[in-house]
């Protein structure tokens, strides 16, 4: 199957040039030969197929190829020379992935337009800034220039008629095409686009020299509406549990319940346990396993009432010892290891109750497995065709430090940045409520930003219940505009 998808340098290195023919005009030994040879070089398979705006026979190419960072893809062109009609998609070549993906670029040059961008037919993607979203649809393999310059191409169609019939459908959708076109030239940064895909088969690719804020993929369980779009089975309902007497969960009892295992979809059981972690909070900590696929996830969630200020811990780790530190990074927590190049923004990794070894080899495995080309979730070691040999030069240093870390060989600082102070670093000073002298914690008031991300600006907490005027429709309605467009 892996050979099936190679990248596309690989396949074109296939393709051997024609040899001069001889004397009596046959290229090799005899012509079949020549034939085998061919078939055996050929990278693009070619299908006749029905035009569906004809309904004569055009033809349709397949390409099985391999995206670096990614994974494996089918392309797919279809043309017909009766009536002109081009048309190509791209499709996954594998199954739905266990987890959602949610991606999110925030571009500033552009440089970032040739950004590669691979949507899938159940992705949609929304321009944060120009209040535009493309739903689910065809799937494309292109660029963020590309994406951009299609949804204003498309918003375009029949501006004129609508002018005349809907003048106030024709004035908002003309503002969005003059942001739009502001944004293509570059008179528009920064500005904001993310890609969301239940099924977990799009991407964008990704940077080293991408800062905090450039570039953020974020995992997530679907939801039983999405499995049910995906034709999945939807998860089973949880069974009620024993509570005390307020109704609340006991700590140190594990709870069970039944669920669906997002890999193969055969029921599982997820364990649920409170646990209270000295000298900071109490956290919920979530398990689940399948026995038949051999899934296994876990999850850490904070609780508790939201701080009036963010937390900074700082930890100096110079000894290995310090690698056994317990750690807890939350889901709002953005972790940084400045000494070796290492920024991973919230909401990434989810919520981990581990070491601080612990950690640094879980982001070590996601981001290698991300990097460089993956199979059967063995890592080739190589980054595909398109990896350039100064950029595959960047990434082996970083890992290389990553690993001298991880082993206890160098020293570095752990840095993470929690706006709702539900994160924690494991103390080893006499008093462990206090820091020891390789820590530092520091409060600090947190941004308009990170306020407007955790949903606590327009938070009301008192005299919500006098609040009783109906919300009414702005003009400035979000316009969700449909991309269209498909081979049958």
């Amino acid at each position: 199957m892996s050979e099936l998808f190679n990248p596309i340098g690989e396949k074109a290195e296939k393709v051997a040039p024609a040899s001069a023919p001889t004397a009596n005009g046959v290229n090799g030994v005899n012509g079949d030969h020549v034939e085998n040879e061919e078939d055996d070089g050929k990278v693009v398979d070619e299908i006749e197929s029905m035009c569906m705006n004809c309904h004569e026979n055009g033809i349709t190419r397949l390409l099985l190829t391999k995206i670096p960072y990614f994974r494996e893809i089918i392309l797919m062109s279809f043309s017909c020379e009766h009536c002109g009609l081009q048309n190509n998609e791209i499709q996954p070549a594998g199954s739905y992935q266990i987890k959602g993906c949610h991606y999110e670029l925030r571009l500033t040059t552009m440089e970032d337009f040739e950004r590669q961008v691979i949507k899938s037919d159940t992705a949609t993607v929304n321009f944060i800034e120009l209040d535009v979203e493309v739903p689910a649809g065809r799937g494309q393999l292109t660029n963020i220039e590309g994406l951009l310059s299609t949804i204003i191409d498309d918003l375009k169609v029949g501006q004129e008629a609508r002018k005349e019939q809907e003048p106030e459908v024709y004035a908002k959708l003309e503002e969005i095409i003059t942001k739009g076109t502001k944004m293509l030239k570059g008179e528009a940064f920064p500005f904001r686009v993310t890609v969301d895909d239940p099924a977990g088969n799009s991407f964008i690719t990704p940077d080293m020299r991408d800062g905090v804020g450039k570039w953020e993929k974020r995992e997530y369980a679907r939801t039983p509406e999405q499995n049910e779009a995906l034709g999945l089975a939807d998860t089973a309902p949880a069974v009620e549990a024993e509570l005390d007497q307020e109704g609340n969960i006991v700590p140190d009892t594990i709870y069970q319940f039944p669920a669906s295992c997002p890999g193969c979809m055969h029921p599982c059981t997820t364990n649920m346990k409170m646990v209270d972690i000295p000298h900071f909070r109490q956290v919920v900590i979530m398990n689940t396993s399948c026995d038949d696929c051999g899934y296994k996830s876990n999850d850490v969630k904070t609780g508790g009432e939201i701080p009036e200020k963010g937390r900074k811990v700082t930890l100096s780790v110079q000894r290995p010892e310090d690698l056994a530190r317990d750690i807890l990074k939350s889901e709002s927590c953005e972790l940084e290891c400045p000494e070796l190049n290492l920024s991973v923004n919230p909401g990434t990794l989810g919520g981990r109750f581990t070491t601080v070894e612990g950690l640094l080899t879980q982001v070590r495995e996601d981001l290698h497995n991300q990097i460089f080309q993956a199979d059967g979730g063995v890592s080739s070691g190589e980054g595909g065709d398109s990896l350039l040999g100064s950029e595959r030069q960047r990434w082996t240093d970083f890992f290389g430090g990553l690993d001298s870390a991880i082993k206890g060989e160098r020293e570095f600082t752990v840095v993470l940045t929690d706006p709702l102070a539900c994160s924690y670093v494991q103390s080893l000073a006499d008093d462990p409520s206090l820091p020891d002298s390789q820590m530092t914690i520091e409060e600090y008031d947190r941004t308009t930003l990170e306020e407007d991300e955790l949903g606590l600006t327009d938070m009301k907490t008192e005299g919500y219940e006098n609040d009783t005027e109906p919300s009414k429709e702005t003009a400035g309605e979000s316009v969700k505009e449909s991309v269209g467009g498909g081979t049958d």
